[in-house]
């Protein structure tokens, strides 16, 4: 079998992995925050699940993405220097601890402080976050190096097992000491980095120097391997790689304004107190649940699997034609993956988010602006879907100068986000930042799609065909539209618990609809999933 195949087999079983991993983290956090409903007020889940995550998540993607995307690309061949790689993933720490200190700084002095008596503890808190994000970083090159070897179960054993640690910490401080305040999400967060990077510790403590890798071929003997340190005869980095960084570097802090524009617009401009906050954030999380736990396993794993099988920077006939096939074919499959389990969210999102609502957070999120947030975010839902995989294969596919390039695009775009952002929301609220979203997620689409149709203009590929479902399909989301949508307005949400589940009985009847449209016309798509995104048929065929 071809190479190519091996890396696709990999990275569908990593996608796979991911999923399931990505699936738990959602149920989990979907039932904590159900939970603590219960306990805290809408301002202290506003704070955490905002201002504060917002804190860490910046700190975290400026300071190790670039560094990962660079590590993890096939431009440097199967010859690089692995002690080369390593040395410049341990920067990743000394460059957190400097945006640990300046954004904590901002977050201190500069933004709007909540009340103490409704939000206690806010300072500590901001110390801690911050405190967390750099802990996780010293896990960075391990991490990178368990991606690149297709360690699957590692990073599925140590996000779950830090994942479950975190949960039982926030349940037994908010039962027990809910008078803690914001040390409770302080202290649950520390548990969790703790506990990742003290598994990626463990499990290559153990593993280097085994007869396993050995048989793997492991670059690394020992420990010490794991540590800085200048190989003889060779720079202390490779500086091929760090400028490729610097150009992902550059682009980081476009893509995560874009990524989390809506709460820096919330944390630096206002436009909503932190109660509203916490019921657009609670919304946010259960609308984004599948396209976390579904799309963005896939979007990183098959990122692995373009840059491995195509050579960035070169055109499709430079390349070597057989992967060329290959990738075009499964960029064509995930394009119809994902435009399909989008259309379906979108369909059945619009119909079923009062309900979902109600059920999850009573009249607290289902009065309101709440359903229509959830709506708003079933639509937007659909292009997520397909820029994860349009710009997967584009960021796999460019050369470091065609980076350098659409830096200024999404220079372009941050902006306008941010401008649409700040207008949308003074005139429609938190519906808003989805209408912003919505709109640069199509405008990021379109500059993939015209990379995607230039790179295949002179061969006989057309991936972009992906994005056509079939007319049956379409016939049955429409028609399934249609009757869901009169449902809820005939049996949903005020006539009692037989009218509602007589409203969910309908929305079953057209998902069975869709999925028998979806089993007769798109075989090869089926076909797709059986063989590469399912494990177990996989080993059935092997």
């Amino acid at each position: 079998m071809s190479s190519s195949q091996d890396v696709l087999k990999n990275a569908s079983t990593l996608a796979s992995y991911n999923v399931l991993l990505q699936v738990m983290f959602r149920v989990l956090t979907f039932l904590l925050n159900a939970f603590t409903l219960r306990f805290v007020s809408k301002e202290l889940i506003g704070v955490v699940n905002v201002r504060l995550t917002l804190l860490y998540s910046t700190l975290v993607f400026i300071s190790r993405e670039a560094f990962r995307r660079a590590c993890l690309s096939g431009e440097s061949g199967t010859n690089r220097s692995w002690r080369q790689v390593i040395n410049l993933l341990w920067l990743t720490v000394p460059l957190g601890v400097l945006w640990a200190i300046l954004l904590g700084c901002v977050w201190l002095w500069l933004l709007e402080v909540p009340d103490a008596q409704t939000v206690p503890y806010y300072g500590p808190a901001v110390v801690l976050f911050a405190l967390s994000g750099v802990q996780e970083l010293l896990a960075e090159p391990l991490w990178v190096l368990a991606q690149a070897h297709m360690f699957v179960r590692l990073k599925v054993v140590a996000e779950s097992l830090a994942m479950v640690a975190k949960c039982i910490v926030t349940v037994v401080l908010v039962v027990f000491a809910r008078e803690w305040g914001l040390y409770i999400f302080s202290a649950a967060h520390l548990v969790y980095t703790g506990f990742l990077v003290l598994c990626y510790v463990v499990y290559f403590l153990r593993f280097l120097g085994s007869k396993e890798a050995a048989k793997r071929s492991f670059p690394l003997r020992g420990a010490a391997d794991l540590l800085p340190s200048r190989a003889h005869g060779e720079p202390l980095v490779d500086w091929s790689l760090a400028r490729l960084t610097w150009s992902f570097f550059k682009q980081s802090f476009l893509k995560q304004i874009l990524t989390e524009g809506e709460r820096y617009v919330m944390t630096f401009l206002n436009v909503l107190s932190f109660g509203d906050q916490g019921v657009y954030d609670i919304v946010n999380n259960l609308g984004s649940m599948v396209a976390r736990f579904v799309f963005l396993p896939i979007e990183e794993s098959f990122y692995i699997f373009f840059a491995k099988v195509l050579v960035r920077g070169r055109d499709v006939r430079s390349q070597k034609q057989e992967e060329v096939a290959i990738a075009a074919e499964v960029l064509e499959r995930l394009l119809k993956l994902v435009l399909v389990i989008g259309l379906i969210i979108t369909v059945f999102g619009y119909a079923y988010s009062h309900l979902a609502l109600d059920i999850y957070g009573g009249a607290l999120l289902s009065s309101g602006a709440g359903p229509s947030l959830l709506r708003c975010y079933s639509c937007y839902v659909l292009l997520l879907a397909v820029n994860g995989v349009t710009e997967c294969f584009v960021f796999a596919a460019m050369s470091q100068e065609e980076v350098d390039r659409y830096n200024l695009v999404m220079l372009a775009l941050s902006v306008s986000f941010l401008v649409l952002s700040y207008m949308l929301t003074w005139w429609a609220g938190g519906v808003g930042f989805i209408l912003a979203n919505c709109l640069n997620m199509g405008l990021r689409i379109l500059h993939s799609c015209l990379y995607i149709q230039r790179y295949f203009k002179f061969s006989q590929w057309k991936p972009l065909r992906g994005l056509l479902p079939s007319p049956l399909l379409v016939l049955a989301l429409c028609v399934s539209a249609a009757v869901t949508t009169v449902s809820e307005a005939l049996l949903c949400c005020d006539g009692g618990w037989l009218l509602r589940m007589v409203h969910v009985g309908v929305g079953g009847v057209c998902l069975l609809l869709v999925l028998t449209a979806l089993l007769l016309t798109e075989t090869q798509l089926i076909q797709f999933v059986r063989t590469q995104l399912l494990p177990k048929y996989r080993r059935k065929q092997t």
